[in-house]
């Protein structure tokens, strides 16, 4: 199961706020045990930002350096629907899902408070689970 240090959910959640009413994206690096310890926020370059998110090349590929050089993996994928209040994957989202293994975390921020949920996705069957992660600290 994933977990997330409680000040990593509130940047995510920060990043999310600045970002809309645009998605944002960004990247969690962790260890093996799914243990976070590192967060990318990315730049949302989708040429209708205001509805997906892609994120910049340049900015995904220096994240993932930086992981390989902290002898870290990728362990999950945000980005936000700023107007859902119960984000679920959209028919893009489960489209644009290349990484099978990552958990795809969605913030919703159309309630008085942000929400976010925890998905795997299969691009290759079209489909999608909900999943559980944890908050410590």
């Amino acid at each position: 199961m994933l977990t997330l240090h409680r000040s990593q959910l509130l940047e995510i959640f920060a990043h999310a706020r600045a970002a809309a009413p645009a998605e944002c994206c960004g990247l969690i690096g962790g260890s093996t045990n799914q243990q976070a310890d590192s967060l990318y926020p990315l730049h949302n370059v989708a040429r209708d930002p205001l509805i997906s998110y892609e994120a910049a090349p340049e900015d995904l590929f220096a994240a993932q350096r930086e992981m390989r050089a902290r002898g870290a993996q990728l362990l999950a994928i945000y980005h936000s629907h700023p107007r859902s209040t119960e984000p679920l994957p959209s028919e893009t989202d489960v489209r644009l899902a290349y990484y099978p293994s990552a958990i795809y975390l969605i913030v919703g921020l159309g309630g008085a408070e942000p929400v976010m949920r925890a998905f795997h996705i299969s691009e290759s069957e079209r489909v999608w689970e909900a999943v559980e992660y944890q908050i410590a600290g």
